[in-house]
């Protein structure tokens, strides 16, 4: 069994409420992950198939987005993208095309429906987020004392 390597030198250990911060932070950051993880679930998407819908959805109102573009912003590799798309597209939540400028790039957008489904998650992961943005901004303020830094 290995000891824990002390900490280096001139950093102050963190204290238990610098701990309790983290601890706090932690909690309220996966039970909102859990409330929008619920929320996908119940229209039938998984939390990767909607932070897909999310991500397309933010990158074509300013310009077109690749598998390339999604993989990256998803950070999983280009093959897992192109199963998770041909999932979406199959469902009827995107669709794909060639890139005119360049055939090699394959182009997702979303359809009518997945357009839909990601406002309505939208909007009500918003709510959620409004309602616990109070407590996340008393726990952002409490990080920039905390000990270790």
């Amino acid at each position: 069994m290995t000891s824990a390597k002390p900490s280096a030198p001139g950093k102050a250990l963190l204290t238990p409420g610098d701990y309790d911060t983290l601890a706090s932070f932690r909690y309220g950051v996966r039970r909102y992950l859990a409330f929008a993880e619920a929320n996908a679930r119940s229209v039938g998407l998984t939390s990767q198939q909607h932070q897909a819908l999310l991500a397309i959805k933010a990158r074509t109102a300013t310009r077109p987005m690749s598998i390339g573009d999604l993989a990256a912003e998803l950070l999983i590799k280009h093959h897992s993208t192109v199963e998770l798309v041909g999932r979406l597209e199959k469902a009827g939540f995107t669709r794909r095309s060639v890139d005119v400028e360049d055939r090699r790039k394959v182009l997702v957008t979303l359809t009518r429906r997945g357009e839909k489904v990601l406002a309505d998650l939208s909007v009500s992961n918003l709510r959620e987020l409004r309602m616990i943005a109070p407590a996340f901004a008393g726990l952002l303020g409490q990080m920039d004392k905390l000990s270790g830094g």
